[in-house]
């Protein structure tokens, strides 16, 4: 298999090797296929397909954005209840092209279903029509440019012939760099678990590096397993573990039109079915399910753009968890917080800062503030044991973690930034070059 690395290892990138990344391997009951459209130049591969040949049911959530692209508005209207593909394509988000970007996506759903038809009467002898209506799209790219239609419906006969039964990390990896756009580097996760006394696993890719922030999805994030799950299942997991891990995380505070995080369950592990989210039988899923998008959410954190800190804020003991989040936002939203931990400055007072911005109420009598091991603030003071001199030294980590703990409750959240670089305007400014 060739691999086109060059969305990889370029100049651009951070030092990472192939094995780096967690061993995905096969997963019954899909097929993937990579290529290269030429929407780019110079060209990389940018256009995905899953393939499920038997239909996977699934669940999937979009932005809130009140601006949402054309394959949003496809995917929101598909009533069909199990899926036969996932095409995804970079470089063009597809949104705010009207009617004409709409229509692209109906042209390129019948000529992809008529292939897929074609393809699956050949592999199993069976004449079963695959509809355009059982086709889901992934978009990522510029906004407001004319959609790609002839370059992608050329590069559909080449996709269904790459077509692999078999996966591998290599295809996985793969798929991963070909749905990038201003990453770095690609993001793939795995766990496996048990339902009941059968063995299932969990893939997941994403892309996602800039214009991140929890308005529900906050990027693009598929996650895949061979579990028997209904769809109206999936969709109760993935809305709960959503809030702790993608809408946990935000890069620079802005929210996307192309916004999703979807969940497929090809069903071929053949547990006994699972219909109630309270069945015992589904704990071991949902943990490993959470434990997959915590670590895509962190992966996509840890490569915003221009990044050289991934910062972890823990807000703890307040009174809800609603103050806790809107608290730790406003820290890791902070232009002055970041550009703070950019210039490796122990500024703590930023962080006092957005605290207060945040409008929650607090008592300042009784917050305590570290950085790591660094205590800040005890009781609303200066810490006796603070020492700039190696706070100074800390803030020159690239992993920080920041603790306030409020003193006022029993709740918490956690979330995840970066900071602001000088890098980070640069990548923005000359994303269309």
């Amino acid at each position: 298999m060739v691999i086109n690395l060059g969305n990889f290892f370029n100049t651009k990138n951070k030092n990472s090797k192939i094995s780096d990344f967690q061993d995905l391997d096969h997963l019954d009951g899909m097929a993937i296929s990579v290529v290269n459209a030429k929407l780019y130049n110079p060209p990389r591969d940018d256009l995905v397909l899953f393939y499920f040949r038997n239909g996977a049911n699934f669940a999937s959530l979009y932005t809130q954005s009140t601006i949402i692209s054309e394959n949003i508005k496809w995917n929101k209207q598909i009533n069909s209840k199990k899926i036969k593909a996932l095409l995804i394509n970079t470089r063009n988000a597809n949104a705010f092209t009207g009617k004409n970007g709409f229509q692209s996506l109906k042209e390129i759903a019948e000529e992809l279903s008529n292939h897929l038809t074609q393809k699956k009467k050949d592999d199993d002898e069976e004449f079963e029509k695959i509809k355009p209506t059982d086709i889901l799209f992934g978009c990522t790219g510029t906004i407001g440019e004319i959609f790609p239609t002839r370059k992608i419906k050329d590069s559909i006969p080449e996709l269904i012939n790459k077509i692999k039964y078999n996966q591998n990390k290599y295809l996985w990896f793969k798929a991963a760099l070909g749905i990038m756009t201003t990453d770095l580097v690609p993001k793939i996760a795995m766990e496996e678990c048990k339902i009941g006394n059968i063995n299932v696993k969990l893939y997941g890719v994403a892309k996602g590096s800039g214009m991140i922030h929890p308005n529900m999805a906050t990027t693009l994030g598929y996650i895949f397993t061979d579990a028997r799950i209904s769809s109206k299942i999936l969709k109760k997991l993935l809305k709960k573990n959503i809030e702790t891990t993608f809408n946990a995380i935000s890069c620079d505070g802005d929210t996307s039109t192309n916004d999703m995080i979807s969940l497929f369950a090809t069903g071929e592990a053949k547990n006994t079915v699972i219909n109630n989210i309270h069945d015992e039988r589904i704990k071991n899923f949902d943990r490993a399910l959470h434990n997959v998008l915590l670590n895509l959410a962190k992966r996509v954190t840890a490569d915003g753009e221009g990044a050289s800190k991934f910062i972890t804020i823990n807000i703890e003991n307040a009174k809800t968890e609603k103050d806790a989040k809107k608290i730790a936002f406003s820290i890791a939203n902070s232009p002055l917080v970041k550009t703070a931990f950019a210039g490796e400055d122990p500024n703590w007072g930023r962080v006092i800062m957005a605290i207060g911005k945040s409008q929650v109420q607090i008592n300042t009598n009784k917050i305590n503030i570290s950085f790591g091991e660094n205590k800040i603030v005890e009781k609303g003071e200066l810490s006796k044991d603070y020492n700039e001199v190696e706070l100074k030294e800390f803030m020159k980590n690239e992993k920080i973690d920041l603790k306030i703990d409020l003193k006022m409750g029993s709740k918490k959240f956690i979330a995840y930034t970066m900071d602001l670089t000088k890098k980070y305007i640069e990548i923005n400014s000359d994303y269309r070059s």
